[in-house]
């Protein structure tokens, strides 16, 4: 594997900070977030002083019921090329359920859920990483997530289920070592373990990220600082292998530069003071000891895809559109998902249109959070606000007539099959000034 050394994740709001920042020698960006065949200024700058950019996808799902979509290994395919890119990443999630497996409507998640550790569960994902690798251009490699559910009647360890996938298709790894934290506070896993069984020479790079614990729950923000615990564990994941690159992620509340320079100066000093090689007393990756459940016998992949959908859409329903806990969860966790699923909803949304929260000021989180409970996201994230608004519209709100017509006009500019014409713009922009547009 290329050795990629330390690296951080490019982000528009910190584009300058990036640029400036010493040792950096590579960057990781969001797939989804890149224009096809346009790239911003700042990634042709560090692209042409040798910095190597790798594309993140956060969309795919290979770890739904669902084959892989063509259009999103497409899209992922394109950014390789376009970035010429060593490898891709993805993660083992997924992000949406229903569908015709299930003969049920298409629900999306917003966010990345976890897989369930079961064999059927591992049959599928393994298939659909094969159809993922064949479509894409470099290399794939596959991140652990981070979670606030178990899945009840799990039937692998995280390291199991990592190292028989790796087994059965020579996926690589990105190894998020925040997540394992992240899942030692809220699932009781043991990162040490986890480290103990995956393959760690599969390693093709490193995650770390900062978080916060709220009421005994850690919350995977990527807009804290690193802490100490993080630190231990890539110690951990130090002790054990030479990753080939490890990278510092950050996605919100953007500190100064002089805060990233400091978190990437431990990151090197903890990479630096275990340097030394595998530990004594830990196993070598040769010593790795084998998975020590039954390997069951081989089942159709149709039966597992039907049985995992069914699963995946029983939790995301629970999640987003209300209907009861599939049984075996934790509810109160279950709650503490679901409202982070709706906050992070909101927040996208205001990203995504920040129109919105201008128009319907301090109304817009309470009646966008009202609104999530009874309309599950099923068409992105844009599609998302059109709806929000049209529903505000409808039932006749936000109570300021003039903010009304504001927010109709928002709608109709960006809900029209094709852009107005002129005529029509000052049709609506006359209309609107005499009071009688869209009440």
């Amino acid at each position: 594997m290329e050795k990629l050394g330390t690296g951080i994740g490019w982000r528009p709001e910190i584009a300058t900070a990036v640029e400036e920042l010493p040792g950096i020698d590579w960057v990781e960006v969001v797939a989804e977030n890149l224009c096809p065949g346009h790239l911003p200024d700042s990634l042709l700058r560090l692209r042409e002083r040798g910095v190597t950019v790798v594309p993140h996808g956060v969309s795919l799902g290979v770890g739904g019921a669902e084959r892989p979509a063509a259009d999103r290994l497409a899209a992922l395919a394109e950014r390789a090329i376009l970035l010429e890119s060593p490898l891709v990443t993805e993660h083992i999630a997924f992000v949406r359920a229903g569908g015709p497996l299930t003969a049920s409507p298409g629900l999306e998640a917003g966010h990345l859920l976890p897989v369930p550790r079961t064999w059927d569960a591992l049959r599928v994902l393994c298939e659909n990483v094969r159809v993922a690798q064949e479509a894409l251009p470099v290399p794939l490699a596959l991140e652990n997530i981070a979670a606030l559910v178990s899945w009840p009647g799990e039937e692998l360890t995280e390291g199991q289920f990592l190292a028989e996938l790796v087994e059965r298709t020579g996926v690589r790894l990105l190894i998020d070592v925040a997540n394992l934290h992240t899942n030692h506070v809220n699932r009781g896993e043991d990162p040490a373990a986890a480290l103990d069984e995956l393959p760690v020479e599969a390693i093709a790079y490193v995650h770390v990220a900062g978080g916060v614990e709220r009421d005994g729950v850690w919350h995977d923000t990527h807009a804290h600082p690193v802490t100490a615990p993080v630190l231990g564990v890539l110690a951990q994941l130090r002790d054990r292998v030479d990753p080939p690159g490890v990278l510092l992620e950050r996605d919100d509340d953007f500190p100064p530069a002089a805060e990233l320079a400091g978190e990437l100066s431990a990151i090197r000093e903890t990479l630096t003071a275990h340097e030394t090689g595998t530990a004594e007393g830990r196993e070598t990756p040769a010593e790795r000891p084998s998975a020590s459940v039954p390997v069951p016998a081989s089942a159709s992949i149709t039966a597992s895809r039907q049985r995992l959908a069914l699963a995946e859409t029983a939790l995301l329903s629970a999640l987003v559109a209300g209907t009861p806990a599939p049984g075996g969860f934790d509810t109160r966790r279950l709650g503490v998902q679901s409202r982070a699923l709706a906050a992070k909803r909101a927040d996208v949304v205001s990203h995504v249109a920040p129109e919105l929260p201008v128009l319907l000021g301090a109304e817009y989180r309470p009646a966008f959070l009202a609104y999530a409970k009874s309309r599950p996201m099923s068409g992105g994230y844009r599609r998302d606000a059109l709806d929000f608004a049209e529903q505000l519209l409808r039932a006749g709100r936000p109570a300021d007539a003039a903010a009304r017509r504001r927010l109709a006009l928002w709608w109709q500019e960006r809900s029209a099959p094709r852009r107005p014409t002129r005529a029509a713009r000052f049709a609506r922009a006359a209309r609107t000034r005499l009071g009688r547009a869209y009440r």
